[in-house]
């Protein structure tokens, strides 16, 4: 049988006989003001026989197990004394049949002075220092963004915005919100309003209408990285306000539009030339609207609305693209966002929560600018729908929750490929080179 083994660590300094001439006491003080080094010596630990009857001498280990024989503990004690060490811990290891100590050096030696006289030393099996180990985790994760706020914008992570960021901010991107008034002024919307034009004459209230349409703006494109409250969607896109709606009551989102001025900036809007309108408002259908969307749509304009209950206009216009909240039922054709306590933009440089189905639809409009800023060519109304939701998801009683790294993902492989296929060369990687969401001729 293998013989057992014993194992002991050596730390520090002392007078130590076995080791040549003394330290000198100067020496030895100097020592002891620091940690005394450790190391850790074997020994084999011979099979202890089973115990003897009642009132039978012997030391071992409390408790039933592997115990340590007494020719391990002698060793150890013969060792410690000779090389002028002290005990600190010890256990036995039953896979190894050794002894194992723990000493301190305390008489100043080096510790590898002290190993190299212990490696021939016919006691000991094992001498090595007291190693340290560290996990391999790497330093904390820097925050994506400077703003105080993002923490509390949960929503940001659920959509995919931090990584879809990566390839996309909204860069080139022209938005036209029909809402009410926005508070230009605000700081987290520094540069990102490009005007605003106003059609709600007389019904324009005495405390301002601008809650609304703020929140909405806010969700959509607050400055990101200017160390000052949250981050929106498509932070480099710009805002084209048409006020159409009006605030029913201070401090209170409720508002109120009507044909002619749904109409008026529905047209305002078309005229611009924004690609991409939000519309975070439900109500019935109306032909004169309807008739304003579906010439924006045969000119490729992209409208988003919002989509639930018993609204007709804008989100059951075939060619619109509904957004819903993803904590409720998304009605049918309709595209998940979180609808939940949504931080965004309140009016005075402040900030506050939002839910409902409004939120959905800005954040989908800003999704869908991020898509558009990183598209070589202006997207389709079909080919976002694709984007948003592939094909292999179709068959899903419910949408998944719209993710716009994944959709730009999406982009960017289907634009590698149809640049590859241009050039009649789909099984090789050259000509084409993706970067940044955008497709670049090689040649």
């Amino acid at each position: 049988m293998r013989p057992l083994v014993r194992c002991i660590l050596l730390l520090g300094p002392a007078a130590c006989g076995g080791l040549g001439a003394p330290v000198p006491a100067a020496a030895a003080a100097a020592a002891s003001a620091a940690e005394l080094p450790r190391i850790v010596v074997a020994f084999a630990n011979q099979p202890e026989a089973p115990p003897g009857p009642a009132g039978a001498t012997g030391r071992r280990y409390s408790g039933d197990g592997y115990r340590v024989a007494q020719s391990a503990q002698q060793q150890a004690r013969s060792v410690a004394a000779a090389y002028s060490l002290r005990e600190v811990a010890n256990w036995p290891i039953r896979a190894l049949s050794m002894h194992c100590v723990i000493y301190e050096i305390t008489n100043g030696r080096p510790v590898a002075e002290v190993l190299a006289a212990l490696a021939h030393d016919r006691r000991v099996l094992l001498a090595e220092p007291l190693h340290e180990f560290h996990t391999l985790a790497g330093p904390p994760a820097a925050p994506p963004y400077n703003d105080p706020l993002y923490d509390l914008q949960t929503n940001l992570g659920a959509l995919g915005i931090p990584d879809a960021h990566r390839q996309a901010e909204g860069a080139g991107v022209r938005i036209a919100l029909i809402d009410t008034g926005v508070d230009a002024r605000h700081p987290d919307l520094a540069g990102r309003i490009l005007h605003t034009r106003s059609f709600v004459g007389t019904h324009r209230s005495a405390f301002g209408s601008l809650r609304h349409g703020t929140a909405m703006a806010g969700i959509i494109a607050a400055v990101a990285n200017n160390h000052i409250g949250i981050v929106g969607i498509a932070p480099l896109a710009q805002l084209e306000v048409f006020e159409a709606c009006w605030q029913l009551e201070p401090d209170a989102d409720a508002a109120t539009c009507n044909t002619l001025t749904l109409a008026q900036a529905l047209a305002a809007a078309l005229e611009s030339g924004a690609p991409l309108v939000n519309l975070s408002l439900g109500g019935p259908a109306d032909p004169l609207l309807t008739a304003l969307i579906d010439a924006g749509l045969r000119h490729g304009v992209v409208f988003v609305g919002a989509a639930g209950g018993d609204t007709a206009f804008p989100s059951a216009i075939p060619g619109v693209i509904g957004a819903a909240p993803s904590e409720g039922v998304v009605p049918r054709g309709a595209f998940a966002a979180p609808g939940q306590h949504v931080l965004t933009l309140r009016p005075g440089s402040q900030y506050d929560f939002e839910s409902g189905t409004s939120v959905a639809a800005a954040e989908l409009s800003g999704v869908i600018a991020l898509l558009m800023s990183a598209a070589p060519q202006r997207l389709t109304v079909d080919a976002i729908r694709s984007l948003l939701w592939p094909v292999s998801a179709a068959g899903a009683a419910n949408p998944p929750l719209v993710n716009a790294a994944a959709s730009l993902g999406r982009l960017t492989l289907e634009e590698h490929e149809r640049c590859a296929a241009a050039h009649g060369r789909l099984q090789r990687p050259a000509p084409c080179t993706v970067s940044a969401g955008h497709v670049l001729d090689g040649l």
